[in-house]
Protein backbone atom coordinates (compact mmCIF):
# COMPACT_ATOMS: atom_id res chain seq x y z
CA UNK A 1 0.00 0.00 0.00
CA UNK A 2 1.10 3.55 -0.68
CA UNK A 3 1.45 5.19 2.72
CA UNK A 4 2.39 8.53 1.20
CA UNK A 5 -1.32 8.85 0.46
CA UNK A 6 -3.83 10.24 2.94
CA UNK A 7 -7.27 9.59 1.41
CA UNK A 8 -9.23 11.82 3.78
CA UNK A 9 -6.82 14.73 3.51
CA UNK A 10 -6.58 14.29 -0.27
CA UNK A 11 -10.38 14.33 -0.59
CA UNK A 12 -10.56 17.43 1.60
CA UNK A 13 -8.06 19.23 -0.59
CA UNK A 14 -9.94 18.20 -3.73
CA UNK A 15 -13.28 19.42 -2.31
CA UNK A 16 -11.78 22.81 -1.56
CA UNK A 17 -10.05 23.07 -4.96
CA UNK A 18 -13.25 22.20 -6.84
CA UNK A 19 -15.18 25.08 -5.24
CA UNK A 20 -17.98 22.75 -4.14
CA UNK A 21 -21.11 24.60 -2.99
CA UNK A 22 -23.00 22.86 -0.13
CA UNK A 23 -26.72 23.05 0.47
CA UNK A 24 -26.28 20.54 3.28
CA UNK A 25 -25.20 20.64 6.91
CA UNK A 26 -23.16 21.97 8.59
CA UNK A 27 -25.13 25.16 8.63
CA UNK A 28 -22.13 27.47 8.83
CA UNK A 29 -21.41 26.60 5.12
CA UNK A 30 -17.59 26.47 5.30
CA UNK A 31 -17.54 29.26 7.84
CA UNK A 32 -19.54 31.85 5.91
CA UNK A 33 -22.20 31.83 8.60
CA UNK A 34 -19.95 31.51 11.59
CA UNK A 35 -19.68 34.37 14.06
CA UNK A 36 -16.46 36.27 13.26
CA UNK A 37 -15.57 36.18 16.94
CA UNK A 38 -15.65 32.39 16.81
CA UNK A 39 -13.63 32.29 13.59
CA UNK A 40 -11.06 34.57 15.19
CA UNK A 41 -10.43 31.94 17.86
CA UNK A 42 -10.88 28.71 15.87
CA UNK A 43 -9.57 29.88 12.51
CA UNK A 44 -11.13 29.95 9.06
CA UNK A 45 -9.33 26.76 8.00
CA UNK A 46 -11.17 24.73 10.62
CA UNK A 47 -14.58 25.79 9.30
CA UNK A 48 -13.41 25.31 5.70
CA UNK A 49 -12.58 21.67 6.47
CA UNK A 50 -15.76 20.95 8.45
CA UNK A 51 -18.13 19.15 6.09
CA UNK A 52 -20.31 16.09 5.71
CA UNK A 53 -18.54 12.79 5.23
CA UNK A 54 -21.21 11.78 2.69
CA UNK A 55 -22.30 14.27 0.02
CA UNK A 56 -19.24 16.26 1.04
CA UNK A 57 -15.95 14.48 1.56
CA UNK A 58 -17.31 11.66 -0.62
CA UNK A 59 -20.35 11.60 -2.89
CA UNK A 60 -23.83 10.37 -2.05
CA UNK A 61 -23.00 6.70 -2.76
CA UNK A 62 -19.49 6.91 -1.29
CA UNK A 63 -18.15 5.73 -4.64
CA UNK A 64 -14.65 7.04 -3.92
CA UNK A 65 -14.44 4.88 -0.76
CA UNK A 66 -12.47 7.61 0.97
CA UNK A 67 -12.96 6.39 4.53
CA UNK A 68 -12.63 2.73 3.56
CA UNK A 69 -9.26 3.36 1.92
CA UNK A 70 -8.05 5.35 4.93
CA UNK A 71 -9.04 2.52 7.29
CA UNK A 72 -7.29 -0.05 5.08
CA UNK A 73 -4.09 1.99 5.20
CA UNK A 74 -4.32 2.24 9.00
CA UNK A 75 -4.78 -1.53 9.30
CA UNK A 76 -1.78 -2.12 7.06
CA UNK A 77 0.34 0.35 9.05
CA UNK A 78 -0.11 -1.54 12.31
CA UNK A 79 -0.56 -5.10 11.04
CA UNK A 80 -4.25 -5.55 11.81
CA UNK A 81 -6.69 -7.31 9.49
CA UNK A 82 -9.42 -4.67 9.84
CA UNK A 83 -9.49 -1.15 11.27
CA UNK A 84 -12.43 1.11 12.02
CA UNK A 85 -12.32 4.85 12.71
CA UNK A 86 -14.40 6.43 15.45
CA UNK A 87 -15.05 10.11 16.04
CA UNK A 88 -16.66 9.39 19.42
CA UNK A 89 -13.50 8.37 21.25
CA UNK A 90 -12.54 4.98 22.60
CA UNK A 91 -15.53 5.19 24.92
CA UNK A 92 -17.64 4.23 21.91
CA UNK A 93 -15.05 1.85 20.46
CA UNK A 94 -14.76 -0.28 23.56
CA UNK A 95 -18.55 -0.53 23.88
CA UNK A 96 -18.77 -1.73 20.26
CA UNK A 97 -16.11 -4.34 21.01
CA UNK A 98 -17.96 -5.57 24.10
CA UNK A 99 -21.27 -5.81 22.24
CA UNK A 100 -19.54 -7.88 19.57
CA UNK A 101 -18.48 -10.48 22.11
CA UNK A 102 -21.29 -10.73 24.67
CA UNK A 103 -25.00 -9.97 24.83
CA UNK A 104 -27.60 -9.42 27.54
CA UNK A 105 -27.10 -11.64 30.60
CA UNK A 106 -24.04 -13.28 29.04
CA UNK A 107 -20.77 -13.28 30.96
CA UNK A 108 -17.67 -11.31 30.07
CA UNK A 109 -14.45 -11.48 32.06
CA UNK A 110 -13.39 -7.91 32.85
CA UNK A 111 -10.38 -6.61 34.75
CA UNK A 112 -11.78 -4.60 37.66
CA UNK A 113 -9.40 -1.75 36.84
CA UNK A 114 -11.48 -0.99 33.73
CA UNK A 115 -12.31 2.54 32.64
CA UNK A 116 -15.79 3.90 33.26
CA UNK A 117 -16.59 3.51 29.53
CA UNK A 118 -16.37 -0.26 30.02
CA UNK A 119 -18.81 -0.05 32.92
CA UNK A 120 -21.12 1.98 30.69
CA UNK A 121 -20.95 -0.82 28.14
CA UNK A 122 -21.95 -3.36 30.78
CA UNK A 123 -24.92 -1.19 31.74
CA UNK A 124 -26.09 -0.57 28.19
CA UNK A 125 -25.75 -4.19 27.06
CA UNK A 126 -26.91 -5.92 30.23
CA UNK A 127 -23.70 -7.99 30.23
CA UNK A 128 -22.95 -9.89 33.41
CA UNK A 129 -19.40 -8.99 34.48
CA UNK A 130 -17.05 -11.57 35.92
CA UNK A 131 -14.56 -9.33 37.66
CA UNK A 132 -10.90 -10.25 37.49
CA UNK A 133 -8.94 -8.65 40.30
CA UNK A 134 -5.97 -6.43 39.51
CA UNK A 135 -2.63 -6.91 41.21
CA UNK A 136 -2.45 -4.54 44.15
CA UNK A 137 0.71 -2.86 45.39
CA UNK A 138 -0.08 -2.14 49.06
CA UNK A 139 3.02 0.03 49.57
CA UNK A 140 2.25 2.42 46.72
CA UNK A 141 -1.55 2.03 46.91
CA UNK A 142 -1.74 1.27 43.21
CA UNK A 143 -3.49 -1.34 41.08
CA UNK A 144 -1.71 -3.04 38.17
CA UNK A 145 -3.33 -5.16 35.44
CA UNK A 146 -4.61 -8.60 36.46
CA UNK A 147 -2.16 -11.48 36.12
CA UNK A 148 -2.75 -14.28 33.60
CA UNK A 149 -3.31 -16.64 36.54
CA UNK A 150 -6.27 -14.53 37.64
CA UNK A 151 -7.82 -14.83 34.18
CA UNK A 152 -7.14 -18.58 34.18
CA UNK A 153 -8.96 -19.00 37.48
CA UNK A 154 -11.90 -16.93 36.27
CA UNK A 155 -12.14 -18.92 33.03
CA UNK A 156 -12.13 -22.19 34.95
CA UNK A 157 -14.81 -20.95 37.34
CA UNK A 158 -16.94 -19.49 34.53
CA UNK A 159 -16.63 -21.78 31.50
CA UNK A 160 -19.73 -20.14 30.01
CA UNK A 161 -18.01 -16.75 29.67
CA UNK A 162 -18.09 -15.38 26.13
CA UNK A 163 -14.69 -13.66 26.22
CA UNK A 164 -12.41 -11.39 28.22
CA UNK A 165 -11.41 -7.73 28.40
CA UNK A 166 -8.19 -6.34 29.86
CA UNK A 167 -6.92 -2.76 30.10
CA UNK A 168 -3.30 -2.36 28.97
CA UNK A 169 -1.56 0.03 29.33
CA UNK A 170 -3.40 1.38 32.33
CA UNK A 171 -3.57 5.15 32.86
CA UNK A 172 -0.48 4.61 35.02
CA UNK A 173 1.46 3.22 32.06
CA UNK A 174 1.59 -0.35 33.35
CA UNK A 175 0.93 -3.26 31.01
CA UNK A 176 -0.56 -6.73 31.22
CA UNK A 177 0.95 -9.94 29.87
CA UNK A 178 -1.41 -9.81 26.91
CA UNK A 179 0.17 -12.74 25.08
CA UNK A 180 -0.40 -15.09 28.01
CA UNK A 181 -3.98 -13.90 28.52
CA UNK A 182 -4.74 -14.22 24.81
CA UNK A 183 -3.38 -17.77 24.83
CA UNK A 184 -5.64 -18.70 27.74
CA UNK A 185 -8.67 -17.29 25.90
CA UNK A 186 -7.83 -18.90 22.56
CA UNK A 187 -7.34 -22.32 24.15
CA UNK A 188 -11.04 -22.08 24.92
CA UNK A 189 -12.06 -20.53 21.61
CA UNK A 190 -12.81 -17.16 23.25
CA UNK A 191 -11.87 -13.68 22.01
CA UNK A 192 -9.79 -11.18 23.96
CA UNK A 193 -10.54 -7.45 23.87
CA UNK A 194 -7.74 -5.10 24.89
CA UNK A 195 -8.61 -1.56 25.93
CA UNK A 196 -5.35 -0.04 24.73
CA UNK A 197 -6.57 3.54 24.77
CA UNK A 198 -3.16 4.68 26.02
CA UNK A 199 -1.18 2.69 23.45
CA UNK A 200 -1.58 4.33 20.03
CA UNK A 201 2.20 4.73 19.75
CA UNK A 202 3.11 1.17 20.71
CA UNK A 203 3.19 -0.38 17.20
CA UNK A 204 5.80 2.09 16.00
CA UNK A 205 8.87 1.46 18.17
CA UNK A 206 10.45 -1.79 19.41
CA UNK A 207 11.52 -0.30 22.77
CA UNK A 208 7.90 0.25 23.74
CA UNK A 209 5.68 -2.49 25.21
CA UNK A 210 4.33 -5.00 22.71
CA UNK A 211 1.08 -3.76 21.27
CA UNK A 212 -2.08 -5.82 21.58
CA UNK A 213 -2.38 -7.15 18.02
CA UNK A 214 1.20 -8.43 18.04
CA UNK A 215 0.48 -10.12 21.37
CA UNK A 216 -2.53 -12.00 19.97
CA UNK A 217 -5.53 -9.88 20.96
CA UNK A 218 -8.65 -10.22 18.81
CA UNK A 219 -9.91 -6.66 19.21
CA UNK A 220 -7.81 -3.68 20.24
CA UNK A 221 -9.19 -0.22 21.03
CA UNK A 222 -6.86 2.78 20.77
CA UNK A 223 -7.27 6.50 21.46
CA UNK A 224 -5.10 8.24 18.89
CA UNK A 225 -5.76 11.56 20.62
CA UNK A 226 -4.01 10.38 23.79
CA UNK A 227 -0.51 9.36 22.69
CA UNK A 228 -0.71 10.16 18.98
CA UNK A 229 -1.43 13.21 16.85
CA UNK A 230 -5.19 12.78 16.60
CA UNK A 231 -7.76 15.35 17.56
CA UNK A 232 -9.77 14.82 20.73
CA UNK A 233 -12.30 11.98 20.24
CA UNK A 234 -10.16 10.37 17.54
CA UNK A 235 -10.14 6.61 18.11
CA UNK A 236 -9.48 3.48 16.10
CA UNK A 237 -10.36 -0.11 16.83
CA UNK A 238 -8.61 -3.03 15.21
CA UNK A 239 -9.65 -6.62 14.54
CA UNK A 240 -7.88 -9.84 13.64
CA UNK A 241 -8.69 -13.56 13.62
CA UNK A 242 -12.03 -15.27 13.12
CA UNK A 243 -13.50 -15.26 16.63
CA UNK A 244 -15.27 -11.96 15.92
CA UNK A 245 -16.27 -11.10 12.36
CA UNK A 246 -15.75 -7.70 10.79
CA UNK A 247 -19.47 -7.32 9.89
CA UNK A 248 -20.43 -8.04 13.50
CA UNK A 249 -18.04 -5.45 14.88
CA UNK A 250 -19.09 -2.91 12.24
CA UNK A 251 -22.78 -3.40 13.01
CA UNK A 252 -22.24 -2.92 16.75
CA UNK A 253 -20.28 0.25 16.13
CA UNK A 254 -23.00 1.52 13.80
CA UNK A 255 -25.54 0.96 16.57
CA UNK A 256 -23.68 3.35 18.86
CA UNK A 257 -21.92 5.70 16.46
CA UNK A 258 -22.94 9.18 15.43
CA UNK A 259 -24.54 9.60 12.01
CA UNK A 260 -22.69 12.92 11.72
CA UNK A 261 -19.01 11.99 12.09
CA UNK A 262 -16.41 14.73 12.12
CA UNK A 263 -14.33 14.87 8.95
CA UNK A 264 -11.81 16.90 10.96
CA UNK A 265 -11.27 13.93 13.28
CA UNK A 266 -11.05 11.50 10.35
CA UNK A 267 -8.46 13.72 8.67
CA UNK A 268 -6.27 13.85 11.76
CA UNK A 269 -6.38 10.05 12.12
CA UNK A 270 -5.44 9.65 8.47
CA UNK A 271 -2.58 12.13 8.70
CA UNK A 272 -1.22 10.61 11.90
CA UNK A 273 -1.00 7.17 10.28
CA UNK A 274 1.06 8.61 7.43
CA UNK A 275 3.25 10.53 9.87
CA UNK A 276 4.03 7.42 11.92
CA UNK A 277 4.70 5.13 8.95
CA UNK A 278 7.07 7.65 7.41
CA UNK A 279 8.86 8.84 10.54
CA UNK A 280 7.36 7.32 13.66
CA UNK A 281 10.44 5.35 14.67
CA UNK A 282 12.61 8.47 14.59
CA UNK A 283 10.00 10.58 16.38
CA UNK A 284 9.63 8.01 19.15
CA UNK A 285 13.40 7.61 19.40
CA UNK A 286 13.53 11.27 20.34
CA UNK A 287 10.62 10.94 22.77
CA UNK A 288 12.29 8.01 24.53
CA UNK A 289 15.59 9.87 24.83
CA UNK A 290 13.83 12.86 26.33
CA UNK A 291 11.89 10.62 28.71
CA UNK A 292 15.14 9.16 30.02
CA UNK A 293 16.54 12.66 30.57
CA UNK A 294 13.37 13.86 32.29
CA UNK A 295 13.25 10.85 34.58
CA UNK A 296 16.87 11.31 35.64
CA UNK A 297 16.45 15.05 36.20
CA UNK A 298 13.31 14.69 38.31
CA UNK A 299 14.97 11.99 40.37
CA UNK A 300 17.59 14.59 41.26
CA UNK A 301 15.02 16.98 42.76
CA UNK A 302 14.87 16.63 46.56
CA UNK A 303 11.70 14.89 47.72
CA UNK A 304 10.63 13.66 44.29
CA UNK A 305 10.88 10.11 43.00
CA UNK A 306 10.05 8.90 39.49
CA UNK A 307 8.36 5.52 39.45
CA UNK A 308 10.33 3.13 37.24
CA UNK A 309 10.27 -0.52 36.28
CA UNK A 310 11.66 -1.51 39.68
CA UNK A 311 8.63 0.15 41.31
CA UNK A 312 5.91 -0.95 38.91
CA UNK A 313 7.04 -4.25 37.31
CA UNK A 314 7.84 -7.70 38.62
CA UNK A 315 6.12 -10.53 40.51
CA UNK A 316 2.75 -9.38 41.82
CA UNK A 317 2.96 -6.20 39.78
CA UNK A 318 2.80 -5.21 36.11
CA UNK A 319 4.30 -7.14 33.21
CA UNK A 320 5.71 -4.08 31.41
CA UNK A 321 5.85 -0.29 31.57
CA UNK A 322 5.50 2.55 29.07
CA UNK A 323 8.44 4.87 29.87
CA UNK A 324 6.68 7.88 28.33
CA UNK A 325 4.27 7.95 31.27
CA UNK A 326 6.32 9.79 33.89
CA UNK A 327 4.76 9.27 37.32
CA UNK A 328 6.24 11.33 40.11
CA UNK A 329 5.84 10.04 43.66
CA UNK A 330 5.36 12.86 46.18
CA UNK A 331 5.50 10.79 49.35
CA UNK A 332 8.84 12.45 50.17
CA UNK A 333 7.22 15.90 50.38
CA UNK A 334 4.36 17.24 52.48
CA UNK A 335 1.71 17.93 49.82
CA UNK A 336 -0.70 15.87 47.74
CA UNK A 337 -0.79 15.30 43.99
CA UNK A 338 -4.05 17.24 43.81
CA UNK A 339 -2.50 20.36 45.33
CA UNK A 340 0.72 19.96 43.34
CA UNK A 341 -1.17 19.85 40.05
CA UNK A 342 -3.27 22.89 40.99
CA UNK A 343 -0.17 24.84 42.07
CA UNK A 344 1.72 24.13 38.84
CA UNK A 345 -1.22 25.25 36.71
CA UNK A 346 -1.73 28.37 38.80
CA UNK A 347 1.92 29.42 39.01
CA UNK A 348 3.57 27.96 35.90
CA UNK A 349 0.63 27.35 33.54
CA UNK A 350 1.66 23.70 33.39
CA UNK A 351 -1.13 21.15 33.16
CA UNK A 352 -0.31 17.67 34.41
CA UNK A 353 -2.49 14.68 33.61
CA UNK A 354 -3.18 12.22 36.40
CA UNK A 355 -2.99 13.39 39.98
CA UNK A 356 -3.90 11.38 43.04
CA UNK A 357 -3.28 11.50 46.76
CA UNK A 358 0.49 10.96 46.34
CA UNK A 359 1.41 11.21 42.64
CA UNK A 360 1.34 13.45 39.61
CA UNK A 361 1.93 12.43 36.01
CA UNK A 362 3.55 14.14 33.04
CA UNK A 363 2.61 12.33 29.83
CA UNK A 364 5.36 12.72 27.22
CA UNK A 365 4.84 12.19 23.49
CA UNK A 366 6.74 12.72 20.26
CA UNK A 367 5.45 16.32 20.35
CA UNK A 368 7.61 17.31 23.33
CA UNK A 369 10.96 18.99 22.87
CA UNK A 370 13.72 20.60 24.93
CA UNK A 371 11.59 23.69 25.51
CA UNK A 372 8.62 21.82 27.00
CA UNK A 373 10.87 19.60 29.09
CA UNK A 374 12.85 22.53 30.48
CA UNK A 375 9.65 24.28 31.47
CA UNK A 376 8.35 21.15 33.20
CA UNK A 377 11.58 20.66 35.15
CA UNK A 378 11.76 24.31 36.18
CA UNK A 379 8.18 24.14 37.39
CA UNK A 380 8.84 21.02 39.46
CA UNK A 381 11.97 22.53 41.02
CA UNK A 382 10.01 25.64 41.95
CA UNK A 383 7.20 23.49 43.34
CA UNK A 384 9.56 21.80 45.77
CA UNK A 385 11.35 25.04 46.64
CA UNK A 386 8.06 26.69 47.57
CA UNK A 387 6.50 23.68 49.24
CA UNK A 388 5.51 25.74 52.27
CA UNK A 389 2.85 27.43 50.12
CA UNK A 390 0.96 24.16 49.83
CA UNK A 391 -1.16 22.60 52.58
CA UNK A 392 -0.19 19.26 54.09
CA UNK A 393 -1.46 16.25 52.21
CA UNK A 394 -4.95 15.33 53.45
CA UNK A 395 -5.61 12.01 55.10
CA UNK A 396 -7.43 9.76 52.65
CA UNK A 397 -8.58 6.40 53.96
CA UNK A 398 -7.23 4.08 51.29
CA UNK A 399 -8.90 0.66 51.66
CA UNK A 400 -6.80 -2.37 52.45
CA UNK A 401 -6.42 -4.81 49.52
CA UNK A 402 -9.09 -7.08 50.93
CA UNK A 403 -11.57 -4.21 51.07
CA UNK A 404 -10.91 -2.90 47.58
CA UNK A 405 -13.24 -5.33 45.84
CA UNK A 406 -16.90 -4.82 46.43
CA UNK A 407 -19.26 -7.75 45.90
CA UNK A 408 -21.38 -7.62 42.74
CA UNK A 409 -24.89 -8.13 44.10
CA UNK A 410 -26.85 -7.60 40.89
CA UNK A 411 -26.37 -6.74 37.24
CA UNK A 412 -25.00 -3.23 36.65
CA UNK A 413 -27.89 -2.53 34.26
CA UNK A 414 -30.54 -3.59 36.77
CA UNK A 415 -29.14 -1.38 39.51
CA UNK A 416 -28.58 1.62 37.24
CA UNK A 417 -32.03 1.59 35.62
CA UNK A 418 -33.97 0.34 38.63
CA UNK A 419 -35.72 2.31 41.34
CA UNK A 420 -33.16 4.40 43.21
CA UNK A 421 -32.96 6.79 46.12
CA UNK A 422 -30.37 9.28 47.34
CA UNK A 423 -29.30 8.60 50.91
CA UNK A 424 -26.68 10.08 53.25
CA UNK A 425 -23.34 8.39 52.66
CA UNK A 426 -23.23 6.73 56.06
CA UNK A 427 -26.61 5.15 55.33
CA UNK A 428 -25.34 3.78 51.98
CA UNK A 429 -23.11 1.22 53.69
CA UNK A 430 -24.56 -2.21 53.05
CA UNK A 431 -26.71 -0.94 50.19
CA UNK A 432 -26.46 -1.70 46.45
CA UNK A 433 -24.80 1.15 44.60
CA UNK A 434 -26.90 2.54 41.73
CA UNK A 435 -24.39 4.91 40.14
CA UNK A 436 -20.77 5.01 39.04
CA UNK A 437 -18.45 6.63 41.57
CA UNK A 438 -15.30 7.39 39.63
CA UNK A 439 -12.23 9.33 40.79
CA UNK A 440 -11.14 11.20 37.66
CA UNK A 441 -8.55 11.05 36.28
CA UNK A 442 -7.78 8.23 35.75
CA UNK A 443 -11.47 7.30 35.41
CA UNK A 444 -11.54 3.88 37.06
CA UNK A 445 -14.73 3.52 39.13
CA UNK A 446 -14.28 2.84 42.83
CA UNK A 447 -17.85 1.55 42.87
CA UNK A 448 -20.10 0.51 40.01
CA UNK A 449 -23.86 -0.03 39.85
CA UNK A 450 -24.84 -3.32 41.38
CA UNK A 451 -21.93 -3.51 43.83
CA UNK A 452 -22.56 -3.71 47.55
CA UNK A 453 -21.08 -0.66 49.26
CA UNK A 454 -19.05 -1.19 52.40
CA UNK A 455 -17.65 1.18 55.00
CA UNK A 456 -14.12 1.15 53.55
CA UNK A 457 -15.31 2.21 50.08
CA UNK A 458 -17.54 4.98 51.43
CA UNK A 459 -14.77 6.29 53.72
CA UNK A 460 -12.31 6.28 50.80
CA UNK A 461 -14.64 8.25 48.55
CA UNK A 462 -15.71 10.74 51.20
CA UNK A 463 -12.19 11.48 52.48
CA UNK A 464 -10.96 11.56 48.88
CA UNK A 465 -13.59 14.14 47.90
CA UNK A 466 -12.69 16.21 50.96
CA UNK A 467 -9.02 16.00 49.97
CA UNK A 468 -9.44 17.21 46.40
CA UNK A 469 -10.41 14.07 44.50
CA UNK A 470 -12.81 14.73 41.62
CA UNK A 471 -15.76 12.32 41.30
CA UNK A 472 -17.66 13.96 38.43
CA UNK A 473 -20.13 11.20 37.59
CA UNK A 474 -21.64 11.03 41.08
CA UNK A 475 -25.04 12.64 41.51
CA UNK A 476 -23.48 14.33 44.54
CA UNK A 477 -19.80 14.93 43.78
CA UNK A 478 -19.10 15.71 47.44
CA UNK A 479 -20.19 12.15 48.32
CA UNK A 480 -22.28 13.56 51.10
CA UNK A 481 -25.04 11.42 49.63
CA UNK A 482 -24.96 8.35 47.38
CA UNK A 483 -27.51 6.93 44.98
CA UNK A 484 -28.53 3.38 45.94
CA UNK A 485 -31.04 0.81 44.79
CA UNK A 486 -34.41 0.87 46.50
CA UNK A 487 -34.68 -2.87 46.08
CA UNK A 488 -31.42 -4.39 47.30
CA UNK A 489 -31.46 -7.56 45.23
CA UNK A 490 -28.88 -10.22 45.90
CA UNK A 491 -28.49 -12.15 42.65
CA UNK A 492 -25.08 -13.51 41.65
Amino acid sequence: MDHTKAPVLDALRAYQAQDQLPFTPPGHKQGRGADPRVRAVLGDSLFDADMLAVSGLDDRTQSQKVLERAEELMADAVGAEHTFFSTCGSSLSVKAAMLSVAGPHEKLLVGRDAHKSVISGLILAGIRPVWVDPQWDPDRHLAHPPAPEAFRAALEQHPDARGALVTSPTPYGTCADIRAIATLCHERGLPLIVDEAWGAHLPFHPELPTWAMDAGADICVTSVHKMGSGLEQGSVFHLQGDLVTAPTLASRADLLDTTSPSVLVFAALDGWRRQMVEGGHELLDGALRRARRVRAAIEGIDGLHVNDREDFCGPGRAFDLDPLQVFIDLSGVRFSGYDAADWLRRNHRINLHTSDHRRVNATLTHADDDTTITRLLNGLRDLVARADELPPAPTIRIPAPGDLRLRQATLPRDAFFGDVEQVPADQAVGRVCAEMLTPYPPGIPAAVPGELLDQAAVDYLRTGADGGMLIPDAADSTIGTIRVSVHDVDAD
